[in-house]
């Protein structure tokens, strides 16, 4: 479901944003309360090393990449679609709780202490990648920061798509309660283009509370808005966003080797996943 905020000022967009994201919560939960026992929940927040990928044994997370050739009435395509339940997904801190809280690699050893995750587990690698990933220099013409509240997350795009600029926010949503992940699926109708000459994406990272990695890039994207049809009648209402520019991206991306192509070779479109947000001028 494409969710519309149009406002007026930065105050009417969080309460939009609270209504959508934290609405079924009643407080933050604080990090030292719960989380031993929620270890298990979080195992399943599954990091890849991308780099030695073929398609013959392709990572399911990357059945999300696709060419705009791909995107008729009637086209089959497999794809990832992640699901959670509402009450196992990461909640948005409050800004001054999560200023209070280190976020770098440096203090990983007080951050693995601060939540019970023992080195060398699933968690403590997850917490280890998504800081280093936060860590790393943006590409050419790229933007990028990692939002860990609420507050830094409109912040964010409020500043990259201009202050006085009234925001829209897409997703992809699941039209149906189905936890199938991955599956065929057909578009059953024509994808509606929205214009998009500057937009802010950004992507749940795996971390024990809600931390998104937010980019803006100065090149020409196009945006869709498609309605998918699974194989056992799921119905997903999705954003798709193609990246027309790929000339300064990483060799080693792995949609380069999903779609066999290179940097600056072609586009690259995908999907995205239920848990990410893509912001626009309204």
């Amino acid at each position: 479901m494409a969710l519309h905020l149009q406002v007026a000022c930065c105050s009417c967009i969080l309460i939009g944003l609270l209504i959508i994201m934290v609405a079924e919560q009643g407080a933050a939960r604080k990090l030292k309360d719960g989380y031993e026992q929620d270890n298990e929940q979080f195992v399943n927040l599954k990091i890849n090393d991308q780099t030695d990928t073929h398609l013959e044994n392709l990572d399911p997370l990357l059945y999300v990449f696709f060419s705009l050739s791909d995107i008729e009435v009637g086209k089959e395509l497999p794809i990832y679609f992640p699901y959670s339940k509402p009450y196992e997904t990461p909640k948005l801190l409050p800004k001054e709780e999560a200023d209070s809280i280190p976020f770098s690699t440096s203090q990983l050893e007080y951050l693995l202490n601060l939540f019970s995750f023992p080195k060398g587990s699933p968690q403590a690698k997850a917490v280890e990648h998504t800081l280093k990933q936060c860590e790393l220099e943006s590409i050419k013409g790229e933007t990028k920061f990692c939002a860990n509240s609420l507050e830094s997350l409109l912040d964010f795009a409020t500043q990259m798509l201009g202050g006085d600029t009234h925001l829209k926010v897409l997703t992809t949503t699941r039209l149906s309660n189905s936890t199938i992940l991955l599956q065929n699926y057909t578009i059953l109708e024509e994808p509606r283009e929205t214009l998009a000459p500057k937009l802010v994406a950004c992507h749940s990272m795996p971390y024990p509370y809600a931390v998104f990695y937010c980019h803006c890039q100065e090149s020409k994207n196009r945006l869709f808005e498609i309605l998918l049809g699974g194989e056992n009648g799921d119905r997903v209402k999705a954003s798709a966003i193609c990246h027309m520019d790929t000339s300064q991206w990483d060799k080693d991306h792995a949609s380069f080797k999903v779609l066999k192509t290179k940097p600056g070779a072609s586009h690259v479109c995908h999907f995205v996943s239920t848990d990410s947000l893509v912001w626009l001028a309204a």
